[in-house]
């Protein structure tokens, strides 16, 4: 089928291209259509504001994750294609540079929109240039013969005339140039309110319409849908995991704990029923096989965290007596004994794992990790992300069964504790090509 497919790249990170992508989503949906939204790389925070962005009264989409690292590209294939399926319009955003990869170029937005044959549009950041954008572009343009760039967005251009100086350049090197988008109050006022850890939905579907709104006046949104017909095959069947299909798996979803690939949602539910619950407003557990704990900003929510005492006494009681519990980042967090904040306050956790995380003197952790869990019976190489500020602080008498590299094979000091069935790590694993693991998890049972 033909439809209108792109993917918005831009030369490199922080030139608004989540900012410009949220609010063509939106413009899209005003105009009556569906739209797909899709991320590049491993990101769970902008595949939320891509499913806001997306939605309306009647429908909606998850966005999800295109990576050539964590999955393999017929399972990145499968995704994008599977999921455009009743979709008007489909929607990828880059990320970081056009061509940055987890080695040189390997699994770059450039690599990913190649080999799904969808044009690029550029986004380019004009603030402080002119005429100067022209060997940017030619460089971009001409780089990768095997790489269609459909046109260009320039982001933080103040005036009419500043914009007709970039699109002379434009011009001269042949890309077509679709607008601008002016730098003004409006827009700083609605991307402080994006992220994610400070703002409730609300606020963030004020921004999104008021991004879109700005946007729409200087975008030309209908020549860019021209620009990008693309042809997009049928998809597969998708294979399904070998799995019980009647488990009932507790997922924790509350402000605390959000960040879940979709991907992985879809692969626990056709292992049988996912039934929501959270650590943070509910005193009940779910009745499950299992307990997933993605995840999230729980420092921020510690005290309420705390509070619950209740939760934090059934999730320790179900962890002891040889439930299967999995838990990644924040759910980690969570598992601990205790909680330091930046403050210097210190909080009680669930205590299920004897160590203990503060966010006090705090540095990035960030990377692909490939997971080798082997010693712990699962034999096939696992793929996530790792993304965290908090530390380790103190671990006890822990059992570490992985084995975990980097992206490179440079062995990392990132671990996966194992308590009875708990399984624990600062790792967000993608289950996309290893959709057997839920079911390697429920057989510890």
């Amino acid at each position: 089928m033909r439809k209108p497919a792109f993917l918005l790249a831009a030369p490199s990170s922080n030139t608004g291209k989540t900012t410009l992508t949220l609010a063509l989503l939106r413009i899209l949906v005003q105009k009556g259509l569906v739209v797909q939204p899709y991320k590049c790389g491993p990101d769970y925070l902008d595949t939320m504001l891509h499913s806001l962005a997306a939605s309306s009264q009647q429908r909606g989409r998850s966005g999800r994750n295109l990576d050539l690292f964590m999955a393999s590209e017929q399972h990145m294939r499968e995704v994008f294609l599977r999921n455009a399926d009743g979709a008007d319009v489909l929607v990828a955003e880059g990320v970081m540079g056009l061509f940055d990869g987890s080695v040189k170029s390997e699994g770059s937005s450039a690599a990913i929109a190649k080999k799904l044959g969808i044009p690029v549009i550029l986004v380019v950041d004009a603030k402080g240039a002119a005429y100067s954008v022209a060997p940017l572009l030619y460089g971009f343009n001409n780089f990768d013969p095997d790489l269609k760039i459909a046109g260009v967005i320039f982001n933080r251009v103040n005036t009419a005339s500043h914009y007709q100086c970039l699109t002379e350049a434009c011009r001269d090197v042949g890309v077509e140039p679709l607008g601008y988008v002016p730098r003004d109050d409006s827009m700083t006022v609605s991307e402080r309110y994006l992220g994610l850890n400070v703002s409730a939905e609300a606020e963030q579907e004020s921004a999104i319409t008021a991004m879109a709104e700005h946007v729409s006046k200087t975008v030309d949104v209908d020549r860019l849908l021209e620009l990008c017909m693309a042809d997009i095959e049928a998809a597969s069947p998708r294979i399904g995991p070998v799995g019980r299909g009647n488990a009932v798996i507790g997922v924790a979803r509350d402000e605390a704990f959000n960040f879940v690939y979709a991907e992985n949602l879809d692969i626990l539910e056709s292992y049988g029923t996912i039934t929501w619950f959270s650590p943070l407003h509910d005193e009940q557990l779910p009745e499950a096989d299992m307990l997933y704990f993605a995840g999230g900003y729980p420092e921020l929510y510690a005290e309420g965290l705390e509070a619950n005492a209740v939760m934090r006494d059934l999730v320790r009681e179900y962890a002891a007596a040889g439930g299967v519990v999995y838990a990644e980042c924040g759910g980690m967090m969570y598992l601990g004994n205790a909680m330091t904040g930046r403050s210097g306050m210190s909080y009680s956790m669930c205590g299920v794992l004897d160590l203990e995380t503060s966010m006090q003197d705090a540095r990035l952790h960030l990377g692909y990790r490939k997971v080798d869990l082997s010693q712990a019976g699962y034999h096939r190489e696992l793929r996530g992300h790792e993304f965290h500020y908090s530390r380790l602080e103190r671990s006890g008498e822990l059992d570490n069964s992985a084995v975990i590299r980097s992206a490179r094979d440079r062995a990392v000091d990132t671990a996966v504790f194992r308590y009875r069935n708990t399984f624990a790590s600062y790792v967000h694993q993608y289950w996309g090509d290893t959709p057997d693991f839920p079911g390697f998890l429920l057989q510890q049972r």
